[in-house]
């Protein structure tokens, strides 16, 4: 995080306004972009929900719980959690 002098970027109102509340300190502005979710900007949430619902269709053809576990190298727990979400 690189520091700005407000000097250099705020308007003098602006500048004299929030020096009434702070002065000479570091102030933290936040990005007003909402934060993306897990995995939503490398790809993983989608090949996650993709890979899941996958599975979930093998399971209702019949596809046991052990086979899939072998299939896509997870616990038979996970695979169970997964089927029955």
């Amino acid at each position: 995080m690189k520091y700005k002098n407000a000097f250099d970027i705020l308007p003098d109102e602006l500048l004299h306004e929030i020096q009434k509340y702070i002065e000479g300190e570091a102030l933290y502005i936040p990005k007003s972009k909402e934060r993306k979710k897990w995995g939503e900007g490398s790809g993983a949430r989608t090949y996650f929900t993709e890979r899941n619902e996958e599975i979930r269709n093998k399971f209702f053809k019949k596809i046991s719980i052990d086979d899939l576990a072998e299939e896509y190298g997870l616990s038979t727990e996970t695979i169970r959690k997964i089927v029955y979400k």
